[in-house]
């Protein structure tokens, strides 16, 4: 009885936090999207990743309605300082306050909020928005993909049955050895966006390069994956998130037979 208890209060506080986080998420996108294509302050931080004022406005709206209604879980945040007390929760938000922020600056449409919340190293709740392209990607453990509150799936097809592929060009150019007609779709500034875009059938698969983060990825994991595809390192392995270590090495997305088929492609064709 007290595990079917526990089991019922967990259901109960995530489709709480499923509707923070879609409320929260929307709110952040409306915001950034009112200084889209403004004037802005703007910084290099690092070797040469951009910042900007929205991206920091977008980052303390997210931060005070998600930590206020959640004060035990912990933060991960490209634009936050690492505080690693979130390595002893048990949950744990996982935000992009703007993913694609070269493309924002520039004033193209592929950028997007990104927001997982992740618990014990895997995402349950995951939200994409895209404000000026009007597309919203939700997803529950458990309970499917949607886009603008519609059910979306991968597309089907056999192992190396594909066209639609993004991604850094020399993943793609490998790939090319396992034949077929595979061609590279233009570039999506937006890594989160891009691997969404396997979730809705656009593409057929998507690469993320090394060098990408716990925020790149966290919610488009769980997206792809509710959507019957899967997102995992070229070896097949899971990805875990809210680790010490959030950076990760060369991921690949697709429909489940895809996926398959790609894993097993590169297994017998190691990167160098």
């Amino acid at each position: 009885m007290a595990d079917a208890d526990a089991h019922a209060t967990d259901e109960t506080i995530l489709t709480r936090d499923a509707a923070l986080l879609q409320d929260a998420v929307r709110e952040a996108g409306s915001l950034a999207q009112s200084m889209f294509r403004t004037e802005l302050r703007k910084w290099t931080k690092g070797a040469s990743s951009p910042v900007s004022e929205a991206d920091i406005a977008v980052n303390d709206l997210l931060e005070a309605r998600l930590r206020a209604a959640t004060p035990d879980y912990g933060w991960l945040s490209e634009e936050s300082a690492d505080d690693e007390v979130r390595l002893s929760r048990r949950r744990t938000w996982v935000v992009d306050p703007i993913d694609g922020t070269r493309n924002y600056l520039g004033g193209h449409d592929e950028w997007c909020v990104s927001v997982a919340l992740v618990e014990d190293a895997s995402p349950v709740l995951a939200a994409v928005f895209a404000p000026a392209t009007g597309e919203f990607f939700f997803a529950a453990r458990g309970q499917g993909t949607t886009l603008n509150g519609k059910a979306v799936r991968a597309a089907s097809g056999s192992a190396l049955d594909f066209s639609r592929v993004a991604g850094p060009k020399p993943m793609v150019e490998r790939l090319n050895t396992a034949g077929g007609d595979i061609k590279l779709h233009p570039r999506i500034g937006s890594l989160a966006l891009r691997l969404c875009r396997v979730a809705d059938g656009v593409l057929d698969a998507a690469f993320a390069g090394g060098n990408s983060h716990d925020w790149d990825l966290a919610a488009a994991d769980l997206i792809v994956q509710e959507a019957d595809g899967r997102m995992s390192d070229l070896s097949g392995d899971p990805i875990l998130y809210n680790r010490r270590e959030v950076t990760h090495g060369v991921l690949v997305a697709a429909g489940r037979d895809r996926h398959a088929g790609i894993v097993a492609h590169f297994r017998n064709r190691p990167l160098p």
